[in-house]
């Protein structure tokens, strides 16, 4: 390994140069209580940035055993290495500076979830590597060697050492966080032992500060579970903690409008993922697999046996395996529901305000004037019952307009000015006293069982791309595929919303549980892997295609989806089911 002097004599020969000569850089470096390691160098001062990593022994770091001596543990402190990381290059990213990108120092920055992050891996031994990017500085296209000499062995070693070398307040930090995720994990063992959706703990603060922001309100009323359905947690480290239990099976959530309904909701949608101290919702946790089902209208749909929710088309189009590139409110959503039960999820999330209504109810006045057979959509409110009691699938549903949904629902919470009340006898008494009874499917359930191949325009235009780049590099040119290195394949992301790979590209606005654009690149970056490696060639079933993406994820770790042969950082793990969304929503770019 090369010293921090070798660095700077290296430096010294590159001064003023042409900007290419920093890629003789590359390389790891011994810089005296960390080695930094210069993995991937731009071409350009105005290009993407170079990619670094620093590496710390447990020793280095000092940080206790016990705090990483479970996977769980892990992730929450690399969360909060990659937090205190981020703070502190912040800091000094920009002192130098210079054309294009120069001076930049970063990392990820989290928001309140809890993520597993390409940023910072940290193995059961204590030791650590933390991957961040910098703009290696630049006059025009010629090197500014000074800079970089500042940057490299000044700034970073001093971020290193207030960051990720643990005194004692910053260890009773670490500690409190990794007992916050202890008590979480626990929670999401009682769902399972108790048969229950969602834990809501008493004091939680559910309202955000705006719409685009993640802060919690300021003011807010603490939520209060209503004592029929409070259940106490005792966890191993806050202890008895009481709060409202969500039992598996039909729970309706009813209230006027601006009173807390779709607030809890996504409460409750955000809770398949663990947040940090201070969010508000630290003990709103979810079933991890729960899927928040929408209108899509627009998107595509592949072949998806949507027959338990819609029958015969006028059209004559076949629902048995219906495939649009135009879906209506009522196919998208349909078409959601049976995707994400062929992805294994068996809670599902629903707000009337963003599904469409005729997928939703149909009301006897409508039936009246508009005869059954005229109408080729089975209610979702009439498949309920059926879906919890034979399909074992448990639902959470928003209703603010019908009370349809009174007769089927196991459970239900008015949300009265942020106030929950569990009013279950008075709803279904109204509904005795109005004769209304819960409305009959006019055929059995059949969700689908046979397994769909991965779309076919997945195939084309992932899979081909991936031949194409391999083909084009030319026999003799690189290593082969066998031999471990990918064929290139083009990668384009846009934040939340879109992401490209190859010739085909997927709309994921409306994929509501991604919370980070880097789960998004992960996606991307997941696909990519996936379609170089014939993951995603057709001759495997989507769902064998997405276990095996992932196993190959947690085999190789992160450096499975680095383009540049080094991991790098700006990814963050999505969850299985939004790969499964991605590919389903796929279309050609």
């Amino acid at each position: 390994m090369k010293t921090m002097d070798d660095l700077r004599r290296q430096l010294a020969a590159i001064d003023r140069r042409g900007y290419p000569a920093c890629k003789s850089l590359r390389g790891v470096y011994d810089m005296g209580g960390f080695a930094l390691s210069i993995d991937h160098v731009q071409g350009d001062p105005f290009a993407a940035p170079s990619q670094l990593s620093v590496r710390l022994t447990a020793a280095q770091a000092g940080i206790p055993g016990e705090l990483v001596d479970a996977g769980h543990r892990r992730v929450v402190v690399e969360d909060r290495l990659i937090r205190r990381f981020s703070r502190e290059v912040g800091r000094v990213s920009h002192i130098v500076r210079g054309s294009g990108k120069s001076g930049l120092i970063a990392t990820s920055r989290p928001g309140p979830e809890v993520l597993p992050r390409s940023a910072c891996e940290v193995a059961a031994s204590g030791g650590l590597i933390l991957r961040f990017e910098a703009g290696f500085p630049a006059h025009g296209r010629t090197v500014d060697a000074r800079g970089l000499e500042r940057m490299l062995c000044e700034l970073v070693p001093v971020c290193v050492r207030r960051a990720l070398v643990f005194d004692t307040a910053a260890l009773a930090e670490l500690t409190a966080a990794v007992e916050l995720a202890d008590d979480q994990l626990a929670i999401r063992r009682e769902l399972e032992r108790r048969g229950l959706v969602a834990f809501v703990a008493d004091g939680s603060v559910l309202p955000r500060a705006s719409g685009a922001s993640s802060r919690p309100m300021e003011g807010a009323l603490p939520f209060a579970s209503p004592a029929s359905l409070r259940v106490v947690l005792d966890l191993p480290h806050r202890g008895p903690t009481p709060g409202m239990a969500i039992k598996r099976g039909i729970t309706l959530i009813v209230g006027g409008g601006y009173h807390g309904k779709s607030t809890l909701l996504k409460a409750l949608q955000d809770g398949v993922y663990d947040h940090v101290a201070g969010d508000g919702r630290e003990f709103v946790i979810c079933d991890a697999g729960a899927v928040k089902l929408r209108a899509e209208d627009g998107r595509p749909v592949h072949a998806v046996d949507i027959s338990p929710f819609i029958g015969e088309l006028p059209d004559g189009r076949d629902t048995g395996a219906f495939s649009t590139s135009d879906a209506s409110g009522s196919t998208s959503q349909a078409a959601a529901l049976v995707e994400a039960y062929e992805a294994g999820s068996r809670v599902l999330l629903v707000d009337e305000d963003t599904s469409a209504t005729n997928f939703m109810v149909r009301d006897a006045l409508m039936e009246a004037v508009v005869a059954r057979d005229c109408e080729p959509i089975t209610p979702f409110v009439e498949r309920l019952r059926d879906l919890w009691e034979q399909a074992d699938v448990s639902c959470v549903i928003v209703a603010g307009s019908s009370g349809a949904f009174f007769p089927v629902a196991d459970t239900v919470i008015q949300m009265d000015r942020y106030e929950a009340r569990d009013i279950t006898d008075r709803a279904h008494e109204a509904c005795r006293s109005w004769g209304v009874e819960a409305a009959a499917a006019p055929t059995p359930l059949a969700m689908p069982d046979a397994p769909r191949s991965v779309p076919s325009v997945v195939a084309a235009t992932v899979s081909d791309a991936g031949g194409r780049a391999e083909r084009g590099r030319g026999a003799g040119r690189g290593r082969s595929r066998a031999a471990g290195r990918q064929p290139r394949i083009k990668v384009g992301v846009r934040g939340l919303d879109e992401l490209q790979v190859g010739g085909g590209m997927t709309d994921m606005r409306l994929v509501e549980q991604l919370v980070d654009p880097e789960q998004t690149a992960a996606l991307a970056q997941l696909v990519r892997a996936a379609g170089a490696r014939g993951l995603l060639d057709g001759s495997r079933t989507l769902v064998e295609a997405v276990a095996a993406v992932y196993d190959y994820l947690r085999e190789h770790g992160w450096s499975a989806l680095a383009e540049h042969g080094e991991a790098g950082c700006g990814l963050a793990l999505p969850r299985p089911q939004e790969l499964f969304a991605c590919l389903n929503r796929w279309r050609p770019a």
